[in-house]
């Protein structure tokens, strides 16, 4: 495997990429009829982690790469590692989005990092997004999207937790359908979240991968019900992957005004966090 070499992926340091929307009822329609009762109901006409699903890549079958993502070198820098994760990121809210309108994202590559993990090098690149109604920036986000070598084996990380039944607020068991509904939502054709074999003897995971920003969503909704208002800022990260078979358990504890989100499965295992507040 070739390592990276930072300084071949500094020109894309700026790069820019700009993309349009519609956000129309119909895709409004899937999102409900995905997440149903975990989405927050005090968000109005749009639920909260909507704009994950918008001003997506429509990448042609023949440009994808043997993973299901598109392959690398135009907005994305051609980081020579094969696998590709949502690591976290950070969303501000400043105005909610409308129904029938243009939505564009605007996104520039920030930042791109590297470092040795368990699994072997690591590279991180930095993408911040702007989401706009017209003149308007209803969303400011940064998003990390993390590099890594998928021929080595799959790290179990993560250190199980005993759950903490005044934390628990709901419980879900994820399953096939889910994960593909989803990855139909977001365009994304990574062979991790549908196809088992792929995952398990290619990318070594125990089993179909559950969405990062699945999670994220269900997280944000969460601290949205627990604040009765759509959090300011929402700070998520990546702890580890859970895969399914499992149960996901939703747990909050907040204090006054901000607070912590996570996912964890039956086994306490914890796959993302976050921490949201009102300001």
């Amino acid at each position: 495997m070739t390592q990276p070499d930072l300084e071949e992926l500094k020109p894309w340091l700026g790069r820019t990429q700009t993309a349009e929307d519609i956000l129309t009822p119909g895709l409004i329609d899937r999102f409900r009829a995905t997440f149903g009762t975990q989405l927050w109901d005090g968000a109005g006409d749009v639920p909260l982690g909507l704009h994950w699903c918008l001003t997506l890549d429509a990448v042609p079958g023949a440009s994808l790469s043997a993973d299901g993502h598109g392959t690398r070198g135009g907005f994305l820098p051609p980081v020579p590692l094969p696998g590709r994760m949502w690591a976290g990121g950070e969303v501000i809210h400043i105005a909610p989005l409308s129904v029938g309108h243009s939505v564009t994202r605007r996104s520039m590559i920030a930042d791109i990092t590297a470092k040795q993990g368990r699994s072997g090098t690591l590279v991180f690149v930095s993408v911040s997004n702007e989401y706009l109604n017209g003149t308007e920036v209803c969303i400011r986000e940064k998003q990390t999207i993390v590099f890594l070598d998928t021929k080595r084996t799959q790290p179990q990380s993560g250190v199980p937790v005993e759950p903490d039944p005044q934390t628990l607020q709901s419980r879900l068991a994820p399953d096939p359908t889910l994960l593909f509904r989803y990855s139909a939502l977001t365009f994304n054709a990574h062979r991790i979240h549908y196809d088992h074999i792929y995952a398990t003897e290619t990318e070594a995971y125990p089993g179909l991968v559950v969405h990062g920003p699945l999670q994220a969503t269900l997280l944000l909704n969460l601290a949205a019900d627990t604040l009765e208002q759509c959090p300011h800022r929402f700070s998520f990260r990546g702890l580890a992957p859970l895969t399914l078979p499992c149960e996901l358990q939703l747990h909050c504890r907040e204090d006054d005004g901000s607070g912590t989100v996570w996912c964890q499965d039956e086994t306490g295992r914890r796959g993302f966090a976050a921490d949201y507040a009102t300001t």
